[in-house]
């Protein structure tokens, strides 16, 4: 069941009709042959170059924006499974029903279920891994728990955290020196096997230099948005949570609930907000992973709730009254779920549309597609927002992109490389109009670039263009610059012997 209504949310209006920055990335790299995805990954990206394979091999299948969505949607559902299967494990059934149907209705795995992005993925084989982790401490093997760790490491570097989570667990499960040896064995495994990669990618590091630290403001939004951001689910979320962490240890050996909830909630997004205080790395999504443990955190203190229930409606059996069917308690936890979608709807459904991202590259491409003509110039500013013409190719068919010199999949870059300062300026001094594919706050001084070229497009842009015609769409714009004439450079003098 919670798999079934995690598909479903998923799947409702998974067609929005425009992609963000990132989903964009993912889908033109993704359309690359392997070759040129192998070629990008020397210089950028590195940390998702498993997912560009993957996705490549979904977008062969049939290209668009629903294929490129579908393997989150699918990850999401078997992630609300797992959460089910470990509530299941660690606790009882109708405990395991209600933590895989919170997760399910939680509006941040609701909106990762519908990003083409590696994320939902993450958080699928961090989830196995946690399941198997388990099943290894009560005396399976450790080789499943490693490979499937390392694997989903190598979706994303960030994973390895879970090793640090697993080991509190063990530690509150006061776990033998048995456990301990496999999965030291394991963890030492998956670092080995990461190690590549993360060499890699810390010569990429460059590629987050637009994060800041984090403050406790991050911690409390990353906590409300785990637990739910509407006020009355996210109060009793929190309640029933606190409640649940009264059983942290059990028998000896043996992890409860909360011993392996807990760690997999707080672990991974504590230990990377701290090291983001000497180098920024954290962003919520990055640690999309630890969701999966909130929801039992949960369902450990709705179960102790109603195990109270039912020893005291014990007691009124042995005095003569009637028994309490466990249906009804199950049924009345799975309508406490239900209410919660209620208060969260508007939430869900908001999600749903374009706006609700950082950025609408379909809106920009149609805003373009109503402006540009055959033969017209365009600039990107920053060259980034060539994503919208990669992503989006028809309406800029026809129009010359004056400042790139070579192509995106053929330079091995996420958006093809541009003329040098020099070479800019002269490519601009011979034009009288050009359209600007750009960014608001670049283009409205603020935000100073730290690139030299894109400093030379503003620069060349306000000193010797004048904006006219404009379409916006949220911090794009497609803007039409046109030089004034006293700027117009002076025509060069006729050659001798011609009138």
């Amino acid at each position: 069941m919670p798999a079934l209504v995690m598909l479903v949310l998923g799947l409702w209006r998974l067609d929005r009709g425009g992609m963000w920055r990132d989903e964009a990335v993912s889908f033109q790299v993704g359309r690359r042959t392997v070759p040129q995805i192998w070629h990008l990954l020397h210089d950028v990206d590195a940390v998702h170059g498993l997912y560009y394979l993957l996705v490549h091999a979904v977008l062969a299948v049939r290209p668009g924006e629903v294929a490129l969505r579908l393997p989150s949607v699918c990850a999401a559902a078997a992630t609300a499974a797992l959460v089910a299967e470990l509530g299941r494990r660690l606790l009882r059934p109708r405990a395991g029903l209600w933590a895989g149907l919170l997760y399910a209705v939680t509006p941040m795995a609701g909106h990762y279920a519908q990003e083409g992005r590696s994320y939902a993925l993450v958080a699928a084989g961090a989830t196995a891994a946690t399941l198997l982790f388990v099943r290894a401490v009560r005396g399976g093997a450790w080789r499943a728990y490693g490979v499937v760790l390392a694997v989903t490491c190598w979706l994303h570097e960030f994973a390895v955290l879970l090793l640090l989570a697993h080991a509190v667990s063990l530690a509150l499960a006061r776990a033998g020196r048995r456990a301990w040896r496999g999965w030291g064995c394991a963890a030492a495994a998956v670092v080995l096997a990461l190690l590549p990669l993360a060499v890699v990618s810390r010569g990429q590091s460059a590629q987050l230099a637009w994060l800041r630290s984090p403050t406790a403001e991050t911690a409390g939004g990353l906590l409300r948005t785990f637990l739910g951001p509407a006020d009355s689910v996210y109060w009793v979320c929190l309640a029933l949570g606190c409640l649940g962490l009264s059983r942290l240890t059990g028998r000896r050996g043996e992890p409860t609930c909360a011993g392996v909830a807990l760690p997999v909630t707080v672990v991974p997004p504590l230990v990377l907000m701290l090291v983001s205080q000497a180098s920024p790395l954290y962003v919520d999504r990055y640690v999309l992973y630890a969701l999966s443990g909130a929801p039992l955190l949960v369902a450990c203190g709705a179960e102790r709730v109603v195990g109270a229930v039912e020893r005291m409606w014990g007691r009124r059996r042995r005095a003569g009254g009637r028994p309490l069917a466990s249906p009804a308690l199950t049924l009345l936890g799975v309508a406490a779920v239900a209410l919660s979608v209620f208060h969260q709807f508007p939430l869900l459904r908001d999600d749903r549309d374009p706006g609700s991202r950082a950025d609408d590259l379909g809106a920009v491409s149609r805003a373009a597609g109503r402006e540009l003509a055959d033969g017209d110039a365009v600039v990107f500013v920053p060259a980034a927002m060539r994503n919208v013409a990669l992503t989006y190719p028809r309406p800029f068919r026809g129009t010359r992109d004056v400042l790139r010199v070579a192509g995106a999949a053929e330079s091995g870059t996420l958006y093809g490389r541009e003329a040098g300062v020099a070479e800019l300026r002269r490519r601009l001094e011979r034009l009288d109009r050009v359209w600007v594919v750009g960014d608001r706050r670049l283009l409205g001084a603020r935000w100073v670039p730290r690139n030299p070229v894109e400093r030379a497009k503003v620069t060349t842009l306000w000193q010797q263009f004048t904006g006219r015609e404009e379409a916006v769409r949220g911090m794009a714009t497609v803007r039409l610059y046109v030089r004034p004439v006293s700027a117009r450079p002076p025509s060069a003098p006729p050659r001798p012997g011609r009138r």
